[in-house]
């Protein structure tokens, strides 16, 4: 009775979804636990690419149930969107998708209260909003009186919560938008939302369950069950750099909130880290390179959000950071994605350590301002002049690649037990020699 986690250890767009479909060969059920439509995975194979925003990775294997649990925040439209784009391409999607009765569903005043609170000049874009309403239906979740879970769409009364809420809406709403700009707020129709999202309810009926329920069940079962974290764990809402942070908890801190599965029976965790470092949106980057090196990084990784394409900001390993998230994740072993990224550069750089207002400290300030104010103290080792997109075996990489990788193992003291080189499925190296394909 246990289960596997996949968990971003930095600032999101780590590809853990590489990771997760890869692992979903060895599991039966694979869940999204948390997040919404602003997480974004690439999932390439067969010539084929996919981009997944809510649906789980395993959903590329037919005969894997993938499960949306209660700890997802939902947007209709986008997951009904995001399953016809899948269907159109030759997946699979049936009784092989189940989404949770207590997942909450984000509705058309969430997103106006987010591009008017970006409008009034706050932090909101700043903190790397995607402006899909996420933040604000979270918002609502704990304020509870105004929330609706996705099994409420079904209900008799559910006309009459959207229009309370539309009533209350429409008089909180004009209070967010720029001054001397009439007309910027518009009125929510209370009746075409309800048709709207009856619409959207019917459509998917065939997938609503109670996975809480289900997953309990799975366990009793002795089913292998794998977890799909999105974002990453520096963007916890409260362990991370908050403010500069998602609505969720994304460390493994959320796991057990957001699934309904207890912590004791996770006992495989899959921190996934960039052989460099990125992140999206504003907040302090201790290692970010804002010169030519950067640009090389973003240029040969395609640092481009897989949701906004927004360029990310780049720079090289932050152990400090990566070394903080895997102890707060648990981690019990590393994903290493992106290594071939580093060929081609002269020498390559390890933060192993900050300067703090004239001192040495090597853990990871809570402070947003301190943060702010560190400075990377270095390594610096030798690169690879040698592409290695080709490389299956660990023997066959370049001497300094395996000397790079022996050290950061050394720092995290977690063993990396797989090493990306490529978006591909197949483009993935086994350090002890083992397959999990």
């Amino acid at each position: 009775m246990s289960a596997t986690c996949v968990i971003g250890l930095q600032w999101g767009d780590e590809a853990k979804g590489k990771v997760v479909d890869l692992l979903t060969g060895e599991n039966e059920i694979v869940v999204r636990y948390q997040g919404g439509a602003n997480a974004g995975h690439t999932v390439a194979f067969d010539g084929k690419k996919f981009k997944l925003s809510l649906i789980p990775s395993g959903i590329f294997r037919s005969t894997v149930q993938s499960v949306i649990a209660g700890g997802v925040v939902i947007d209709p439209a986008a997951i009904l969107n995001e399953i016809d784009t899948l269907r159109a391409g030759g997946v699979e999607i049936g009784s092989n998708l189940m989404i949770s009765n207590r997942a909450h569903v984000i509705f058309p005043w969430h997103k106006e209260e987010d591009r008017l609170m970006n409008s009034t000049g706050t932090k909101s874009e700043a903190i790397g909003t995607t402006m899909r309403g996420i933040g604000p239906c979270y918002r609502d979740k704990a304020g509870r009186s105004m929330a609706i879970r996705f099994g409420d769409l079904y209900k008799s009364d559910f006309p009459e919560k959207v229009r309370r809420i539309c009533a209350i809406k429409n008089r909180y709403l004009p209070a967010l938008g720029p001054v001397g700009q009439e007309g910027d707020v518009p009125v929510l129709d209370a009746e075409t939302i309800i048709v709207q999202y009856q619409e959207y309810a019917e459509k998917l009926r065939p997938f609503l369950g109670d996975t809480t329920d289900f997953l309990l069940r799975a366990l009793d079962e002795d089913k292998k069950i794998l977890m799909e974290g999105a974002q990453g764990a520096l963007l916890d809402i409260d362990h991370g750099t908050f403010p500069y942070v998602t609505s969720s908890n994304s460390s493994g801190a959320g796991i057990s909130s957001g699934s309904g599965i207890a912590a004791p029976h996770v006992k495989r965790i899959v921190g996934v880290l960039k052989a460099y470092t990125t992140r999206v949106g504003g907040g302090p980057f201790p290692t970010e390179l804002d010169n030519e090196i950067g640009q090389k990084l973003r240029d040969r990784g395609n640092e481009y959000g897989t949701v906004t394409r927004r360029p990310r900001r780049c720079g090289w390993f932050d152990a400090v950071a990566a070394r903080y998230t895997s102890r707060l994740s648990g981690a019990t072993e590393i994903s290493l994605m992106l290594l071939d990224v580093l060929s081609t550069f002269e020498e390559i750089c390890i933060c192993t350590a900050y300067e703090l207002d004239g001192k040495k400290i090597t853990y990871f300030p809570a402070d947003i301002d301190e943060l702010a104010r560190v400075r990377p103290v270095y390594e610096t080792h030798p690169g690879w002049s040698e592409e290695i997109s080709a490389v299956r075996k660990y023997d066959d990489l370049p001497e300094n690649a395996r000397k790079y990788l022996a050290r950061l193992n050394e720092i995290l003291q977690i063993p990396i037990r797989i090493i990306s080189v490529g978006p591909s499925r197949e483009q993935i190296i086994f350090p002890d020699g083992h397959s999990c394909c």
